[in-house]
């Protein structure tokens, strides 16, 4: 049971990272108040889940931890504390069955967010917490937390405080990262924040754009700087997205960043060697025009053949035209903006906290989620490092709340 009269940690951000931050202090004991300022919480959650949730990714420890680049030696902390196993676990204890898709990804079976969510508001409220939509947290006033509310500004003063306030990506649905400023005046590094898992410009004619934005192209392979991946790619109005671009896209925004452009190369047809696609190429071709000859014997979709055409005239040569399918350029001119991306780069410096993801400048505030300077490609591994991060950190308040002292109301 918890007590009345014991100061409640409140938790501001009522995402992934946030309300798992709310159950793990729940179970352990403590009294929650969790802060959001839209009319409803989860609404990012609930938007990544609708063309299916992707909780986790089933590889082994080692490549897993790859997707994580720089901040792999925290994250990897993080899932000491809270695994994909635990994670599975802890959806099934929701009487959420999960499965393993073909590509290693981890989905609930319902593919949707909506039933894990409910059934997790659920438990929380079953847990006696509480969360307080509308509720806008605009900064500190000494040691208090103050909030601008529908009844007017209100101030909390809370044991430990756990900030989930999300990145700055799709804004409308709550993460706006206005955040930054409020803790930079408190001294704390946040490094700026900046699109990861977003599409990419291209310069495409209107003739493909007319046609073929919307479609896709798979199994293809794109490569940048030594680079594969093999997956998805999306053509869009403005240029390319998918599962095999948001994979590089950390790279390819710094190169764009440095240079102002880049070039990515694609190959159309990753399953078949050159020399075998050029004697397909070499097949008489009748009467069939280019066009068809190039989808019947070359095996390519008619928006691979317009992403062919868009770099020049079709090359001669049976061995010319292999080549050119299996390795076809395109020159990316731009990263789509914050409000369009998946998710964001840049945040709190992780080497500003202790272990337990407290701030150095404002001990008994912990920080969890996308608000940390991390990043990841779409495939779960978002997912699990937020939920993650929100168990470490609530143990680290609940560890906090615990040390003996005349005031442990956070400075």
């Amino acid at each position: 049971m918890t007590d009345p009269a014991d100061p409640a940690v409140h938790v501001i951000g009522a995402g992934p990272a946030g309300l798992m931050a709310a159950e793990t202090l729940a179970t352990g004991g403590a009294r929650v108040v969790v802060h959001d300022r839209m009319p409803s919480v989860g609404r990012k959650f609930l938007m990544a889940g609708r063309g299916g949730l992707n909780l986790t990714h089933s590889e082994d420890q080692a490549a897993f931890l790859a997707r994580y680049g720089a901040a792999r030696p925290a994250v990897a902390a993080w899932l000491d504390a809270f695994s994909p196993d635990d994670l599975i676990a802890w959806a099934h204890g929701l009487d959420q069955p999960t499965f393993v898709g073909s590509s290693g990804r981890v989905f609930p079976r319902a593919m949707k967010a909506s039933p894990l969510l409910r059934a997790w508001l659920g438990r929380l409220a079953g847990l006696g917490v509480e969360i307080r939509t509308r509720s806008r947290w605009v900064g500190w006033r000494g040691p208090a937390l103050v909030f601008d509310t529908p009844e007017g500004e209100r101030t909390e003063h809370p044991s430990a405080t756990i900030l989930a306030l999300g990145g700055a990506s799709w804004p409308r649905l709550g993460s706006d990262g206005v955040w930054a400023s409020l803790l930079e005046r408190e001294g704390v590094d946040v490094a700026p924040l900046v699109p990861a898992n977003a599409g990419f410009d291209v310069a495409w004619s209107d003739v493909l754009t007319d046609r073929f934005a919307g479609a896709a192209l798979k199994p293809v392979t794109l490569t940048f700087d030594g680079q594969s991946v093999r997956g998805e790619v999306l053509l869009t109005r403005y240029g390319i997205e998918g599962g095999a671009v948001y994979a590089l896209s950390a790279v390819l925004r710094d190169a764009i960043a440095a240079e102002g452009s880049t070039t990515v190369t694609l190959d159309l047809r990753p399953d078949l060697p050159e020399a075998t696609l050029a004697e397909r190429l070499a097949r008489p071709r009748g009467k069939d025009s280019m066009t068809n000859h190039l989808r019947k014997a070359g095996g390519l979709s008619p928006a691979a053949i317009a992403v062919l055409r868009e770099i020049g005239d079709v090359p001669p040569g049976v061995e010319k035209l292999a080549r050119r399918i299996k390795a076809v350029r395109l020159k990316l001119t731009g990263i789509q903006g914050l409000d369009r991306s998946i998710s964001t780069a840049g945040g709190v410096a992780l080497e500003g906290l202790d272990p337990s993801l407290m701030l150095g400048t404002r001990p008994g505030v912990f920080i969890a989620g996308e608000m940390l300077d991390w990043e990841a490609p779409t495939g779960g591994y978002l997912l699990q490092a937020c939920l993650a991060s929100g168990v470490v950190a609530a143990r680290g308040a609940m560890q906090w709340r615990a040390v003996p002292g005349p005031d442990k109301t956070p400075k």
